[in-house]
């Protein structure tokens, strides 16, 4: 490895540099490359699913990192449901925005964002890239989908802010994503560049609603999209636009903005709506010249080598004009004065009782549950057929999910299988309804509405036994189907103890 000799004193270009970069890095303790990069001023630490074991263990990192840097910002990408990364070997314990927006229960909301934030800073992370505020109105939407509250403006509006203040208590810091809105996207900016074609008094009624009223309760960050919005930039994304970070977001509200003075980080620079087009260094300085103060990176990227480039692509853009050095100042003030907020409340989550069960209790009241003609409850142990779509990025493949772990504890000798798409489309229902025996079918779907193999099968499953129950563990657009259809609104582990619960209780 090169070494690259650079001025890291406090005030110096190369110290503000880092102090703006939130890069995640690989193992479950602190490799010494990060450790000489805190001490020389890098701002901010991010946790994935891969540097998580258990709670204690998470303690014992990031107490190995404030060692170095005691006002180091650890973030992680911890929403609850179906996108968690404090729990991905096992679920999470806390149900995500779609089944809590079900509910609307304003004192739900904040208890249960209270309780994870509890969690979350018991053991050292201190700022969350959590809670989506996007407004769910594309219905086919393949990254957001259970991630929002709902499709409702207003109701996305006043949970985002209920889960602000809840973070917030526990002296977490929240970040409201992905401005300014990346709900109405028929495609994954994690793949490519989404667009959204509405006019700006669509925007201003729907996406910019909960954005809003995030603002009003105090959020402490705002996280980026990487999606492209011609009504406000015809050119260049939100992450890199200036009319987007600097016009709209910062702008007093008597000129039109939203009047936002806090931190403002990026989405994942590495992601493919920036890095196929721009390339991670050109992107990272495109959007701290358009408004961001911290950068995103190390969902896939989590090496020392990433962390020099983008440092040093940051001071060579101070040298060469292209970002002016009171841009980059401004933006390692604001990393700096999130980092003073969170030392100042580091000891608020300790007046936060602990309620272990406050997520199944959302979980369970989340349930919406339709009895079809006909039903007669389980009598033995099922066959539980679960429809698995391929994950998104954010969600990733490692969390479990469904409810045959569940049913299995409270229907000894439950069987289950997985059914993915084959090569013709749909899978081989003779072949589900042959391993299913005289086994009464759970057939655990997720967004069925978005996959048309899904959809056949479970048509032809329904046809061959009425009787089967249908868990939709998704975004419950399709009409219910089944002898019991069962909604539970995202596809955490509480969700699918809940549901195995009212199969249960049925009988």
């Amino acid at each position: 490895m090169t070494v690259i000799t650079t001025d890291t004193r406090p005030g110096t270009v190369t110290r503000d540099a880092l102090t703006v970069l939130q890069p995640g890095f690989a193992g479950t303790t602190a490799p010494d490359w990060l450790l000489r990069r805190l001490d020389e001023g890098l701002g901010s630490v991010a946790l994935f699913s891969r540097n998580i074991e258990t709670p204690e263990q998470v303690a014992r990192l990031t107490a190995q990192l404030r060692a170095v840097r005691p006002d180091v910002l650890v973030a992680a990408d911890e929403e609850g449901g179906d996108v968690t990364r404090m729990e991905a070997r096992g679920g999470s314990s806390f149900p995500g925005n779609l089944a809590l927006g079900a509910v609307d229960d304003l004192k739900l909301t904040r208890a249960v964002a209270a309780e994870l934030g509890r969690r979350l800073a018991e053991c050292g992370v201190n700022f969350d890239w959590a809670p989506s505020a996007d407004v769910n109105s594309d219905p086919g939407n393949p990254v957001i989908g259970v991630r929002s509250f709902g499709a409702d403006p207003d109701l996305v509006a006043r949970n985002t802010a209920a889960y602000v203040e809840g973070l917030q208590s526990a002296g977490v810091a929240a970040c409201v994503k992905h401005f300014p809105g990346h709900g109405d996207t028929a495609i994954d900016s994690h793949h490519a560049m989404p667009r959204i074609d509405v006019d700006l008094a669509t925007l201003h009624a729907r996406e910019l609603v909960p954005f809003r009223a995030a603002l009003a309760a105090g959020t402490k960050a705002v996280m980026s999209a990487h999606i492209l919005v011609p009504a406000l930039d015809p050119d260049l994304p939100g992450t890199l636009s200036q009319a987007v970070l600097s016009g709209l977001l910062r702008a007093p509200v008597t000129q039109g903005g939203l009047g936002y003075d806090g931190l403002i980080v990026t989405d994942g620079i590495e992601m493919q709506a920036v890095a196929a087009t721009y390339g991670i260094e050109r992107g990272t300085v495109m959007a701290l010249a358009a408004g961001a103060d911290a950068i995103c990176v190390g969902g896939g990227l989590c090496d020392e080598e990433t962390v020099v480039a983008l440092r040093d692509a940051i001071v060579d853009a101070v040298r060469d004009g292209s970002l002016p050095a009171e841009r980059l100042a401004d933006a390692a003030a604001r990393v700096r004065a999130l980092a003073v907020w969170t030392q100042e409340n580091k000891g608020a989550a300790e007046g936060i009782a602990p309620g272990s069960d406050v997520g199944l209790e959302a979980a369970r009241r989340a349930l919406r549950i339709t009895r079809g003609d006909g039903y007669t409850p389980l009598e033995g142990a099922p066959y539980v057929a679960a429809f698995t779509p391929m994950a998104n990025i954010a969600v990733g493949d490692v969390t479990p999910w469904g409810v045959a772990a569940e049913l299995a504890r409270l229907f000894p000798g439950t069987q289950t299988g997985t059914y993915r798409p084959s090569e013709a489309g749909v899978p081989e229902v003779d072949g589900l309804l042959a391993a299913a025996g005289d086994r009464r079918i759970v057939a655990v779907v997720r967004d069925v509405h978005r996959h048309a193999w899904m959809a056949q099968a479970l048509a032809e499953v329904l046809a061959a036994r009425p009787d089967t129950v249908v868990v939709e563990m998704g975004v419950p657009q399709a009409p219910p189907a089944g002898a019991l259809h069962i909604a539970t609104h995202g596809a955490a582990r509480v969700c699918g103890e809940a549901a195995a619960e009212a199969i249960a209780a049925a009988r």
